[in-house]
């Protein structure tokens, strides 16, 4: 666990030294946050580029560490050191003046940001956790994912899963964003367990993207209050289900207090009338955890194409925009494997505001020259998986997710007030608020992110729009936030309506994490004789034995990372597999049928489970399984051999 913290720590040093070199006006906190997501994808990518020549081992660790420290070589230039010197000076001051003198806007400050790293503490710990029983998530929509994250996690520990194949699908490429499991997988080598290096990870991405939010909001309005609101708007997002609170209290014998400890449901997703747009950390960041990793280097991407088209034409101002938009085509260059829809937005966007800010167009040709170079052998391994029906990623379904809702009343009812806040902020002009000409148009290719799936569904499943649709939010969070801090600062009653409707904005959201905080909702994973089954499997298999299982989301097998014949179909689904046939050949074997053998030869099994979730699930010919051979057995668990048969005969 403390050579996992380490490393950690060095690959935040080091991604914070690097910014030294494209943006040496960042603040201390800033570029720590900014030095975190650099950090993390560059110990990633470095990490698995040397596990495919040695394996995800000691070694590869080691001269991984190695590629993270070479930034230290950086400190012989007097000119960073002296930079660095500056930066440690100034934090140092910031926290001594604090300290010595605090005043009440700094007290404040301190007590939100201790208060948003408690909450994420809190929830991430509920993300994935053991007990005697079992284990469990609090996350009512990581019940399908979290599974999916841990056997992609498992096959790299223990799978041996390099070159990455499909650890939930055998047998082909691993078209999937798998750099986040792939960094979960080098921490818990490094010594973590895979709960800790879950909750480790996840803290450091989530901590960075609060810290990256709030820099790139100041940047863009200049206003300190805004900063602040911005990353409650992202963590409680949610729409206007809140309101069923009141029923919910007018029919409850205990009142308001006892009612929020027990809340039933969430309140921003699968309830009422049609409710899409879940809250972030419960529906986003914790359940997919891609898009955090994703989302904290797109940020980062974000504030250095801002300081670009705000900057003078003067000559060194042109050579260090370039180097920014080097270091930032870098950054979207490792995105394709990290999260394929942010590199999407990131480069749609960044086309977008290339013809818009066409003055600075050498600087955007460094950008995307740096970003194709890299991002090409990752689209290329994305795309030749041979096995994704490419039709159902791109069709015509207006309304997003609307259902038979009126679109626009679906999209009120979801958004709550923050729709009409945000196209108040976009019209309205006071001697205290005046976005610029300039911002706006930067702003405006970020409502391609709303508008595109809105009228596309642009994945299989078109709830999965939400990863293009919240790069529209996370754009116009800034604006919001500049529009409310500036109402809030006025006297009388305007502050105080800016107040409920920023409460109002908060409410939703906030009732889904206090379900997560107060565990209202413990959603078991696996049991603890699914637990023991899984250690059965580590025992009796080799890492590469291609094991088949019920195709359901909580198989033992994805505790093992041992490649499965077929996972969880939803998943196979929403990415767009064509498993329809995989599914019916799996119902077949278990059944006996005359095929079952030759079909098992077909998909190169190794080993069969029959379990609980086999028998619920699917027609097991008892008499069939009987003339195998049984190797080990845990509980209602039954392993049988199928190489050793093969080996026999």
């Amino acid at each position: 666990m403390i050579a996992a913290v380490l490393l950690l720590l060095l690959a935040i040093l080091s991604g914070s030294l690097l910014t030294f070199l494209f943006d040496r006006d960042c603040p201390p906190a800033a570029r720590l946050c900014m030095g975190a997501a650099i950090g993390l994808a560059l110990w990633s990518t470095s990490g698995f580029l040397l596990s495919l020549l040695f394996g995800l081992g000691g070694l590869s660790l080691a001269l991984s560490a190695l590629v993270m420290a070479a930034p230290l070589i950086f400190l012989r230039s007097p000119g960073l050191r002296g930079q660095v010197a500056e930066q440690i000076a100034a934090a140092r001051e910031i926290v001594q003046k604090a300290v010595t003198r605090p005043e009440w806007r700094t007290v404040g400050y301190f007590a939100y940001y201790l208060a948003i790293i408690l909450l994420l503490g809190v929830v991430f710990s509920r993300a994935v956790y053991q007990n005697q029983n079992g284990l469990y998530t609090a996350v009512v929509n990581n019940l399908g994912d979290l599974p999916l994250h841990l056997q992609a996690t498992s096959s790299f520990v223990d799978g041996k899963n390099l070159p990455p194949q499909d650890p939930t699908y055998s047998g082909v490429r691993f078209a999937y964003p798998f750099q986040c499991d792939f960094l979960t997988a080098m921490l818990v080598k490094s010594g973590a367990g895979i709960t800790s290096a879950f909750w480790l990870q996840n803290m450091t991405l989530a901590l960075a993207l609060v810290g990256l939010l709030h820099y790139w909001t100041l940047l863009l309005t200049g206003n300190k209050t805004a900063g602040v609101i911005a990353p409650a708007l992202l963590l409680l997002s949610g729409g206007l289900g809140w309101t069923f609170i009141f029923d919910e209290v007018r029919n409850s014998e205990s009142g308001i207090i006892p009612l929020l400890g027990h809340l039933t449901h969430d309140y921003t997703i699968n309830f009422g009338p049609n409710l899409r747009w879940g809250n972030t950390i419960t529906t986003l960041l914790v359940p997919q955890r891609s898009i955090l990793f994703g989302m904290a280097l797109a940020l980062v991407v974000f504030c250095q194409w801002w300081k670009v088209v705000d900057g003078s034409e003067a000559q060194p101002e042109a050579k260090a925009s370039q180097l920014r938009m080097v270091a930032a085509g870098i950054l979207a260059g490792l995105l394709p494997l990290v999260h394929t829809h942010t590199f999407l937005v990131v480069m749609i966007t960044g086309a977008c505001l290339a013809v818009i800010f066409r003055r600075h167009l050498r600087s955007w040709i460094y950008f995307f020259a740096a970003a194709v170079i890299l991002a090409l052998p990752q689209v290329l391994w994305l795309a030749g998986a041979g096995t994704i029906r490419t039709s159902q990623f791109f069709a015509w379904q207006p309304g997003w997710d609307h259902g038979m809702m009126n679109p626009v009343w679906f999209w009120f009812v979801n958004a709550g007030l923050f729709l009409p806040v945000l196209v108040l902020s976009l019209i309205w002009r006071t001697d205290e608020y005046t976005p610029s000409r300039k911002l706006l148009l930067f702003y405006a290719p970020f409502l391609l992110c709303f508008i595109g799936p809105n009228l596309f569904k642009v994945s299989p499943w078109i709830w999965d729009n939400i990863k293009v649709l919240i790069y529209w939010y996370v754009a116009s969070i800034p604006l919001v936030a500049w529009f409310l801090a500036t109402e809030i600062s006025r006297r009388w009653a305007w502050r105080w309506v800016a107040v409920a409707v920023l409460a109002a904005m908060l409410l939703s959201g906030g009732f889904d994490v206090i379900r997560v905080i107060t565990e209202a909702s413990p959603q078991e994973e696996f049991n603890i004789h699914a637990v023991a089954a899984a250690k059965m499997i580590e025992k009796k298999t080799q890492p590469r034995s291609v094991i088949l299982n019920a195709p359901e989301y909580n198989t033992p097998v994805f505790l093992t990372g041992r490649p499965s014949v077929m996972g969880y179909p939803g998943w196979m689904w929403s990415r767009g597999l064509n498993y329809q046939q995989r599914e019916s050949d799996i119902r077949d074997i278990y059944a006996g049928k005359p095929q079952a053998d030759a079909l098992l030869q077909r998909y190169g099994v190794n080993y069969v489970l029959i379990g609980p979730q086999e028998q619920n699930t699917l027609t097991v010919n008892a008499d069939f399984w009987g003339r195998h051979h049984l190797v080990a057995q845990a509980g209602d668990y039954r392993l049988y051999s199928i190489e050793e048969e093969r080996a026999v005969r």
